[in-house]
């Protein structure tokens, strides 16, 4: 994918919604104790359940608002329902996502999960 990670990143912090999410203490506690090469593990074991399937019957609900903090993450990056990625991620629904476009959602998450601990 072309897409700058950094790039979107900063167009995610204009939105006044989208920038409301942060990482609470106990999320970067968790992330901290996991390490980041499991969250990442966990990025791609969620996203590969809940948003990567061509038809998802709940699609617009299927990320938790908490508990986790990849899902807190999905819903900073716009990466929570495949309506939202095609809107900030211009990655169309209907098809099942690409080993290349897990790659790109899961990219996102991380830089802005990282950004939250430092």
């Amino acid at each position: 994918m072309e897409k700058n990670v950094e790039d979107i990143l900063y167009q995610l912090s204009k939105s006044k919604f989208r920038s409301s999410f942060h990482l609470k203490e106990k999320d970067i506690e968790y992330v901290r104790e996991k390490g980041m090469k499991t969250i990442m593990e966990h990025a791609y074991d969620l996203i590969t359940k809940r948003l990567a399937p061509a038809e998802i019957s709940n699609d617009g609900k299927q990320t938790p608002m908490r508990g986790h903090p990849v899902f807190i993450a999905q819903h900073a990056t716009a990466t929570c329902c495949r309506g939202c990625l095609e809107k900030w991620h211009k990655i169309i629904p209907g098809h099942r996502l690409t080993t290349e476009e897990k790659d790109y959602v899961v990219s996102v998450i991380m830089a802005w999960i990282k950004k939250e601990i430092n």
